[in-house]
């Protein structure tokens, strides 16, 4: 069975408060999971994982300013 994802809401915040799941680092993205988990990533492992994580993803929040390079599927 192919589950097809909706395009992921994209929310830009003035902080995120979280910590990255990954190394401990200031996140500057969330992501919610349409298995619905929510991880934080700092830029480094935000970036490292854009591929996977745009495939994944219903919502993002991500910090003002932060740039990051995943390329959200189109619908």
């Amino acid at each position: 069975m192919t589950t097809t994802l909706s395009q992921p809401e994209i929310t830009f915040v003035d902080a995120l408060t979280e910590r990255c799941d990954s190394c401990g680092a200031a996140a500057k993205l969330e992501v919610t999971l349409a298995s619905g988990g929510v991880l934080a990533f700092c830029g480094h492992h935000a970036q490292r994982h854009a591929s996977e994580l745009a495939k994944v993803a219903t919502r993002f929040t991500a910090e003002d300013g932060f740039d990051w390079t995943a390329k959200v599927p189109a619908v």
